[in-house]
């Protein structure tokens, strides 16, 4: 069975399609060998597996060996696992403890909900974290509930130079994704889940994993001049501001929020979460009802040459994952690094 793979990279090599289902008991065995908790490699197994299985191969299983190389090498603790704290203003903050952020990401989800459910709105940082995954799987799910998600992250340029300014030639900013998550129409909710970068970084090193090409006028090497090579990337390259001047300002906000105004980062990058409950403003219905009207006339539009639709952020990825019958595609030279990773620590 051959499925449709949304992937912004160019293979030589086949892909291997693996069930869903071996590949989370292979990703989960190698977190519990390299000190995770079981709920804990559990978690990001199941995270990385869905994440692949809705397309977002940059962030999904491929992951899975950045983060074994972070925890051995002591940029991510294995063992720890994130709590709800209060900082010294009074401010309730998630505290990771230095260990992946994913289930950092996720108990700061849940508590904003929480706390928003009773009193209309929340905001908290999440901080000392290292990657904290696919944020759009966790806005989906508050807006599933009827919330209005807005997270952003940013603050360790001096650590993740990754991005150059909009007409610069070097890396000087991390890629401060933004996501953005609401209430939707009949079809679910609409997710807006980006890097300020023209590709994720994830994407990059997905591309130097499998062997492939990055996509035309993402990247720059060390000189300024276009590249679609990934090792001309970590050879002093850099990645350029998605939208121009408009991805460069967003990063820069991100940067100054995470920085100034949450306080110096530990691990990967300080996050600001703000949950809204969308039943303070309107009845959940009406909205619903408005929304996908709204919704329904933007995918009515006629599409533009080479395109076969007008698509709305979030759908895609839920659509990729029921198409995806179980089934992750995974570039061969990925899987088979994950199988020898496995196999080393098992």
């Amino acid at each position: 069975m051959n499925h449709v793979v949304n992937s912004k990279l160019t293979l030589d090599e086949p892909r291997l399609e693996i069930e869903a289902v071996d590949a989370k008991s292979v990703l989960d065995e190698i977190f519990t060998a390299v000190g995770c908790v079981r709920s804990v490699s559990n978690m990001v197994a199941e995270h990385l597996v869905d994440t692949s299985l809705c397309g977002m191969e940059s962030h999904g299983v491929m992951r899975a060996l950045q983060y074994v190389e972070q925890f051995q090498d002591g940029y991510m603790k294995a063992r720890s696992e994130p709590q709800i704290v209060k900082n010294d203003r009074g401010s309730v903050e998630i505290d990771g403890n230095a260990g992946i952020g994913i289930p950092a990401m996720q108990l700061a989800y849940e508590k904003g909900i929480e706390v928003a459910r009773l009193s209309g709105v929340s905001a908290l940082a999440v901080r000392n974290v290292g990657h904290t995954g696919r944020h759009g799987a966790f806005a989906d799910l508050a807006a599933e509930d009827g919330f209005l998600t807005i997270c952003v992250g940013g603050g360790n340029r001096k650590i993740w130079r990754q991005v150059a300014p909009y007409g610069g030639t070097k890396p000087m900013l991390p890629t401060n994704p933004w996501c953005v998550g609401i209430p939707g129409g009949a079809r679910g909710p609409v997710v807006l889940d980006f890097a300020t970068s023209k590709i994720a970084g994830g994407w990059i090193y997905a591309a130097k994993s499998a062997g492939a090409l990055l996509p035309e006028d993402s990247v720059i090497d060390s000189s300024g001049n276009p590249t679609r090579d990934p090792n001309d990337y970590f050879d002093g390259g850099a990645i350029l501001p998605f939208g121009g001047h408009k991805g460069y300002a967003l990063a820069l906000v991100g940067e100054i929020i995470g920085e100034a105004m949450l306080g110096p980062v530990k691990t990967e990058c300080n996050w600001l979460l703000i949950t809204l409950n969308s039943e303070r403003f309107r009845e959940t219905s009406a909205a619903g009802e408005i929304a996908e009207e709204i919704l329904s006339e933007l995918r009515s539009c006629p599409p533009a040459p080479g395109f076969s639709k007008v698509e709305i952020p979030g759908e895609r990825e839920r659509a990729h994952r029921v198409n995806s019958c179980g089934v992750v595609s995974v570039p061969s030279q990925t899987w088979k690094q994950v199988l020898e990773l496995h196999k080393s620590l098992i």
